[in-house]
């Protein structure tokens, strides 16, 4: 199995299944004389770890994330660093019956096409404790950035606006077996004018890249995004102006990047992501021998993603600037 890599010059190869021994991340080319220590990587991971409150999976994990190389007195010596978090609760049986059965909208069926084999129990490389590996790469890749400030936000949970809305449609999916998606908008800001490359290394294609691979991922747009079409090209443009010594927009519907390179103003994207496969109603699918049955999952499931996909936006976000970094570096 290939695609278990990202990055060119800050490069992450993320290992392990969700119900393998550990899961992790090695990180190749993050600059020497960082100061790191498991603690840094660890608040990181704090964030999206399950069981925190009834929003989310009850899977109860600590993720405690062991430094295995490339750290020397605190220090990263510019040598491959190794990660690892060791799965604890797993609960294989939850997932005997997918032995058999494929999940409606899971990687279940196309991993058994593709590979003639797949893990089933909960899901293997396909499921989104994948991206402890991610989070923990990206908050080195912070470091890198220094000056740099990632914030992503939920801006929507199915239809609500609200907070307090938003909170009441998970509660209710997960009341009544089944799970809601949403919108997270990402904003960068302190970005450095030159970052992105074109032609096909744009800045905006690669961010699109790193935000599609996430888990349950289904829709990417920056600065006016699809709301582009309703304007005219006088509206538009953003006005460029010189103020206080610094090259400005007066608006940016270009989201901070253009060209495929960054401007200087802040980079604004949003992602939409779908609502949890697993949910617990029953459902049809087929078997293994292409019979057609129905699966009524059990087990622990977020009813949404995003209360936790957050620190993972942010860790791709912060992968793929840290690379084109060095990369501007480099051909300067």
């Amino acid at each position: 199995m290939s695609g278990n890599s990202f990055g060119n010059l800050f490069k992450i190869t993320t290992w392990g299944e969700s119900h393998g021994p550990a899961i992790g991340v090695v990180i190749d080319g993050c600059p020497a004389g960082l100061k790191l220590t498991e603690k840094d990587i660890q608040k990181e991971l704090d964030r999206r770890r399950p069981g925190q409150s009834t929003l989310t999976t009850p899977r109860k994990e600590s993720d405690k994330v062991e430094i295995l190389s490339g750290i020397f007195e605190g220090m990263t010596t510019g040598t491959p660093i190794s990660l690892m978090v060791k799965n604890k609760n797993q609960k294989g049986r939850d997932y005997t019956e997918l032995k058999e059965k494929f999940r409606p909208s899971h990687a279940d069926y196309t991993y058994e096409m593709k590979y003639g084999i797949r893990d089933y129990l909960g899901g293997g490389r396909a499921s989104a404790r994948e991206t402890i590996g991610r989070v923990a790469a990206g908050a080195i890749a912070k470091k890198i950035l220094k000056e740099v400030k990632i914030t992503a936000t939920i801006k929507q949970i199915h239809k609500a606006t609200t907070q307090k809305e938003m909170i009441q449609a998970i509660l209710e999916a997960k009341k009544s077996g089944d799970s809601v998606g949403g919108i997270i908008e990402c904003v960068i800001k302190n970005v450095p004018v030159g970052l992105g490359s074109p032609v096909f290394e744009k800045l905006d294609a690669r961010l699109a890249q790193a935000m599609l691979s996430i888990p349950a991922v289904k829709g990417f747009e920056i600065g006016s995004g699809f709301g582009a079409i309703e304007l005219m090209g006088s509206e538009h443009n953003d006005p460029i102006q010189k103020k206080k010594g610094k090259v400005v927009t007066l608006s940016n519907n270009a989201g901070g990047i253009v060209g495929g390179i960054s401007n200087g103003m802040d980079i604004v994207f949003r992602i939409a992501f779908k609502p949890t496969a697993t949910i617990f109603k029953k459902q049809s699918t087929i078997t293994k021998t292409g019979k057609n049955t129905t699966l009524e999952m059990k087990g622990r499931h977020d009813p949404c993603v995003l209360p936790r996909a957050i620190p993972i936006v942010e860790a791709m976000a912060a992968l793929t600037l840290a690379d084109e970094l060095l990369i501007q570096k480099a051909v300067k």
